[in-house]
């Protein structure tokens, strides 16, 4: 067998190995369903995800490589262009829609972290969703593709996209990331993804909720004293995400007319 390379970047990491064109990650429950679903999101054309290749002799997933750059944090300038934030956008609608003819394993098993807040009627439930679309997770490549999709699982669309918005955007309140053009960059986003007019109002009401979801994990898990979540508590990432909910909320007016002007 080809050296093991580790991989780094993401906040979780640990574990995760090149070996000459695949990808080994650590395994769990959830693995088989997880599988599952990426061979059908590639039988039916969406091909903006690794391929699954099984689980080696040391019982790790075996995924495809894909070669490119992940933008965040230090390369976020590829994102910075609008056609290439739309591109992001069609991305995730696509991944939507192919997830929608996708019937998961009756023994399916899930990584459910953090309960979807969507209304699955009005809010595209029913599919199986990525969970953390997010700029630490998509490569760019000759082709763009999605990484990690652990925490795959039922949800909804506009819960995936809430969370999109606060990455891509984003909506950001660290005055590192702050932007003054945020409002611009969502529709542009939200564009790209063709969301109704009834979709676009909803998903105002979720950006902030998203974002305190996320909170809500860290501290829980933290004050449990489970890793890696409890790390990424006491390196603030916790309190990142709270400031970003009530940024997302203190603006609601503002994302609405951005997106029904």
């Amino acid at each position: 067998m080809p050296d093991e390379m580790p991989l780094t970047g993401g906040n979780v990491s640990a574990g995760v190995v090149r070996v000459g064109d695949t990808v080994r990650r650590p395994a769990g429950p959830w693995t088989p369903a997880v599988h599952a679903y990426l061979d059908h999101l590639h039988a039916v054309g969406f091909d903006a995800a690794p391929r699954p290749l099984g689980i080696d002799e040391r019982g790790r997933e075996v995924l495809t490589y894909a070669p490119g750059v992940v933008p965040w944090p230090d390369r976020f300038d590829l994102l910075e262009p609008a056609d290439q934030l739309a591109r992001v956008g069609r991305l995730l609608r696509d991944l939507h829609d192919a997830a929608e003819g996708f019937t998961p394993p009756a023994d399916a098993r899930w990584q459910v972290l953090i309960p979807d807040g969507g209304d699955p009627v009005r809010d595209g439930g029913g599919i199986v969703v990525h969970h953390d679309p997010a700029p630490w997770n998509l490569v760019v490549g000759d082709r763009w593709v999605l990484i990690d999709w652990d925490m795959a699982a039922p949800g909804t669309r506009l819960w995936d996209l809430a969370y999109a918005a606060r990455g891509f955007v984003p909506l950001a309140a660290h005055p590192d990331w702050r932007r003054p053009d945020a409002s611009d960059r969502l529709r542009v986003l939200v564009d790209a993804y063709r969301l109704d007019e009834a979709g676009r109002r909803r998903l105002v009401r979720l950006l902030a909720s998203r974002a305190a979801a996320m909170h809500d994990l860290l501290a829980r898990e933290s004050a449990r004293g489970v890793e890696p979540w409890a790390r990424l508590w006491r390196e603030g990432h916790g309190e990142s995400w709270r400031a970003d909910a009530e940024y997302a909320a203190t603006h609601a007016d503002r994302w609405l007319a951005a997106l029904l002007d």
